[in-house]
């Protein structure tokens, strides 16, 4: 696997493609974690060890957008057809107050860590430091970062001083493109892999995170640390137009995907010019909800009221563009869709030294009743990846994009089924995104035109504008492994 331990910078200009594979499939937010992948399936490694690898990879690889620090969100679905979600978000800190500030009073417990013990040992076959140790040679022997990486260290560099980051490797690059080392994320990824999340969450290094937390404003304490678990639970199911999506249930706000499917299905038929307008509004209907995502399932008996006459422009959705994608699948019928993330481009700024990582914001996604900052609470958290399943057939679709997320999937879902579009094509069809009450388009969209008749606020951006996500998808078909990729980003298929 180490062959696939070197930097690469690759913009994915080619069309959207359906890859099939013998043995896997993965797609994941970067071309090298996607190689990554490709090694461990090649190694007799199973969808979930090639997830958790990958995973650790883009650590590494995108700095900004995931890491140590950070959470990550995973759906598994096993060969005997039952799936597992596994929510790896940790909690505000038990001595934690409001107001959330952008320093260390942000930061919950990391989640990530416990998260790649804990599938690991419930759905890997290989060790979890043999699934490290790729991430670790890219950090020891060096990686060459993207410009995304050094654009984010130009736009944040002000808060990663703020949180003690001044003399990190990733700020001291900026957009050079030269390959960065970063000693100390290699060694705690080695020490993971030795002994497991214990080395994360006992001992000197959770000392270190509660200590830079403390510098930057904030109260994470090792008891935090020593307490975290990881949540296993079920699917939230949706039946479809034929087909059960499956959703991770609170915090995540997933729910609110399958909340606009339930109201497109109670539309149908709809005029093809009208269904790009119905799910704007489906969108921004639910999101008016969106801090009641923890009563689950109850919301989806609810109608969500719009008018498909006139847009209504109610604000719901916010920006922020954080996070990274991981799908994978294996021929004997597992298949993962998972999302790593710090919420913020390099989360909070607060820098461990220790340990060559920034922690989370998380904390940020608080808002109002029932959803307002407790200590010992998680927030509604915007990781949502998916399930899509008919017949014999099973698809992991998760995207970046924040509260972009479930637009996105939307409207991939949507290009499959109403719009009668194979999956390439729905992942490349450009798209739009509601956000503060704007409509963000891509210029090529084809209903502009009749959004802006409705009196949608159209604001039109670049295509493949980092603000419509980046889908990546695998999946078995006819038992057969398979990957697409966005041509937006970053993001890479391949198969083994």
């Amino acid at each position: 696997m180490k062959r696939f331990a070197q930097g690469a910078r690759v913009r994915n200009e080619g069309r959207v493609r359906f890859l099939r594979g013998n043995r896997g499939a993965a797609a994941t937010g970067h071309p090298v974690a996607t190689g990554v992948a490709q090694s461990v399936l090649a190694s007799q490694g199973n969808a979930v060890d090639a997830a958790i690898a990958a995973q650790a990879a883009l650590c590494v690889l995108l700095p900004q957008s995931c890491g140590l620090g950070g959470d990550g969100l995973a759906i598994v679905r096993r060969p005997d057809g039952t799936s597992h979600t596994y929510l790896g978000a940790g909690a505000a800190p038990a001595t934690g107050r409001a107001p959330v500030r952008d320093d260390g009073s942000s930061v919950t417990v990391p989640g990530l860590v416990h998260a790649w013990q804990t599938l690991a040992r419930a759905e890997g076959t290989l060790p979890l430091g043999e699934l490290l140790a790729p991430a670790d040679a890219l950090a020891e022997e060096g990686a060459v970062l993207g410009h995304s990486v050094g654009s984010a260290v130009l736009a944040g560099r002000r808060r990663l001083e703020r949180g003690g980051a001044a003399g990190w490797e990733i700020v001291e690059a900026g957009l050079s493109g030269r390959r960065v080392r970063q000693p100390a994320l290699a060694y705690v990824l080695r020490e993971i892999g030795k002994w497991g999340a214990d080395a994360f969450y006992r001992g000197p290094l959770p000392e270190a995170i509660a200590s830079a937390v403390r510098r930057d404003g904030g109260s994470l304490s090792t008891k935090d640390f020593a307490e975290h678990t990881t949540s296993v639970g079920k699917t939230i199911d949706v039946v479809w137009e034929g087909r059960v999506v499956r959703l991770m249930p609170p915090p995540s706000q997933a729910v609110l995907l399958g909340w606009a499917l339930v109201g497109l299905e109670r539309l149908a038929p709809l005029p093809e010019n009208l269904i790009d307008h119905a799910c704007v509004e489906l969108i921004q209907a639910a999101f008016r909800h969106r801090k009641e995502v923890g009563r689950g399932p109850a919301l989806l008996k609810e109608p969500l009221e719009i008018d498909l006459d006139r847009a209504t422009h109610r604000a719901g959705p916010r920006g922020n563009l954080h996070t990274a994608g991981v799908a994978t699948a294996d021929s004997e019928g597992t298949v993962v869709s998972s999302l790593v993330s710090l919420f913020d481009d390099f989360g909070s700024g607060t820098f461990v030294p220790e340990g060559g990582f920034v922690l989370n914001n998380r904390a940020a996604g608080f808002t109002d009743p029932p959803n307002h900052y407790r200590p010992g609470a998680r927030p509604v958290h915007t990781l949502s990846p998916i399930l899509v399943e008919r017949g014999g057939a099973v698809t992991a679709l998760a995207t970046p994009g924040a509260d972009g997320q479930v637009q996105t999937l939307l409207q991939v879902l949507v290009g499959t089924v109403r719009k009668g579009l194979d999956l390439p094509a729905a992942v490349a069809r450009p798209r739009w995104r509601s956000e503060e009450g704007r409509l963000l388009v891509e210029a090529s969209l084809r209903d502009a035109d009749r959004l802006a008749s409705l009196g949608h606020d159209l604001h039109v951006l670049p295509h493949r504008a980092d603000q419509f996500g980046a889908v990546v998808a695998a999946g078995i078909q006819d038992s057969v492994p398979f990957a697409v990729a966005d041509h937006r980003r970053e993001a890479w298929a391949g198969v083994a």
